[in-house]
């Protein structure tokens, strides 16, 4: 049996909510139904272990994709982390955050950790684009230097992971500008990506944007399109994490491209196969072989 990863919360708001929050941000489109951050972390280990990992995984990694896990003071973050750490059947860590709450004493103090654990950790940066512009119209309330800067720090440490989340088809960038923020990245030494197309969820302000604008979205074979383009320049010792969102149709307003989302891997597949492109084809540097 594979990997999987164990959605956790460590139980506080993103602090980017005191300036609005991300204008597409919703935790309810990213939260397992069975999670709770009032829950402690090792009643959610379980929970999450007994919904996820039978039958299908035996180890994963723990994931802290809820909000911004290292807004947390890292004297009350790095003893649950530790403790998920001693599971025997947890190869590691995936920690997503914002490029400004990453200060050098807790990614040392990770380290450490880490070090002393003998396991992975990730860190996953939200971004979201290298265009001021872009970053200004989505409220992330970061810069471009920012996610430099911690960048890096993390691959100072020498032991923590990189990894970046990019969305692709923010109102006002063209695919050229979307180009330039992935070779951006890739410019890092990241070990790892996360991409997908821009959606508008509910009850969220791109929702009211979209509703005032009738902003322009991807389509299904448009955003096809997009990575087919892409995927060639990403090194193929890169993994890539997520290539599209699956929010539940419930809350998203658009796109709706009325397919499953079992059906859009084995899509671009065979679009990559029939037109002999894969990982990495047109990447430079560092692997770029099948």
């Amino acid at each position: 049996m594979g990997v999987g990863k164990v959605p956790l919360d460590v139980g506080i708001p993103c602090p980017n909510r005191v300036q609005g929050g991300c204008i597409y941000c919703r935790p309810a489109s990213f939260t397992p139904g069975y999670l709770s951050g009032s829950d402690g972390i090792m009643t959610q280990l379980t929970r999450g272990k007994q919904q996820l990992l039978p039958g299908r995984f035996s180890h994963y990694f723990g994931y802290f994709q809820q909000e911004t896990t290292t807004a947390l003071a890292p004297d009350k973050l790095l003893p649950l982390l530790a403790s998920v750490l001693a599971d025997p059947q947890c190869l590691g860590l995936i920690l997503s955050t914002r490029p400004d709450y990453l200060p050098t004493e807790l990614l040392e103090r990770l380290s450490a950790l880490v070090h002393l654990s003998g396991k992975e950790c990730l860190l996953e940066l939200g971004l979201q684009s290298l265009q001021e512009k872009s970053l200004r119209l989505l409220n992330r309330n970061h810069s471009v230097e920012d996610f430099f800067s911690a960048a890096q720090r993390v691959r100072d440490q020498g032991n923590l992971e990189l990894g970046v989340h990019l969305i692709m088809g923010i109102p006002g960038e063209s695919v050229a500008e979307m180009e330039a923020t992935l070779s951006g990245v890739l410019a890092c030494g990241i070990q790892a990506l996360k991409l997908h197309h821009l959606q508008v969820i509910a009850d969220t302000p791109l929702h009211s944007l979209h509703l005032r604008q009738n902003l322009s979205l991807f389509t299904l074979e448009g955003y096809l399109e997009l990575l087919l383009r892409l995927l060639p320049l990403i090194p193929a010792d890169i993994t890539i994490h997520r290539l599209w969102s699956t929010s539940h149709p419930d809350i998203l307003v658009a796109p709706r491209w009325q397919v499953l989302p079992s059906t859009l891997s084995p899509r671009l597949q065979r679009l990559l196969a029939a037109r002999k492109l894969f990982q990495g084809c047109r990447s430079q540097g560092r692997n770029s072989s099948a």
